[in-house]
């Protein structure tokens, strides 16, 4: 089974969308790997803050599976996928990584948000700090280490979902 690390981003209703997105994930692949909640202002657009995250966990699902699960969840979030890319929305998650992998389709691996932007980068670090990156040669520590940190301000946000709920979820498994 393949390690998959995928990133989650919400600027409306964001702790409910954030806890839907977890529970989901847990239903579908049990353990996760579960990153501390990072807020960051809106990118190319002007709007309410996001709250990212990157959560981790193990799979044998295919990548066009694992992308139409996650399309399926955005679109039960409420997520409008006919609005500008830079725009608002409910829900996003971002297939990241699928264990090793480098491939240009069905989608790009390991995604090169991961080099660029510090709400994917650093919480990846959290969960994955040794997750040696297979186009960089790096691991993701040496990646944030490397990183312009000053230019992306995030603030981590303490408890924004009920964690605790999560922990019984881990227990039901």
């Amino acid at each position: 089974m393949a390690q998959i690390y995928v990133s989650i981003g919400t600027n409306i209703e964001r702790n409910k969308h954030l806890e839907m997105a977890i529970s989901e994930l847990y239903h579908h692949f049990g353990a996760l790997q579960v990153s501390p909640v990072y807020q960051s202002e809106a990118v190319g657009f002007e709007g309410d803050d996001f709250y990212n995250m990157v959560v981790g966990f193990h799979s044998d699902w295919t990548i066009p599976d694992l992308i139409t699960l996650f399309k399926s969840l955005e679109v039960k979030a409420g997520r409008d996928h006919s609005a500008p890319k830079f725009s608002a929305r409910t829900l996003d998650i971002d297939l990241l990584s699928y264990g090793d992998m480098v491939c240009q389709s069905p989608i790009v691996l390991p995604r090169e948000e991961i080099l660029h932007d510090a709400f994917v980068l650093l919480p990846l670090f959290d969960v994955a700090g040794d997750w040696i990156h297979p186009r960089q040669k790096k691991s993701v520590a040496e990646l944030w280490q490397a990183f312009e940190q000053s230019s992306h301000q995030l603030e981590r946000i303490a408890d924004p979902i009920d964690m605790s709920k999560f922990k019984q979820w881990q227990k039901q498994r």
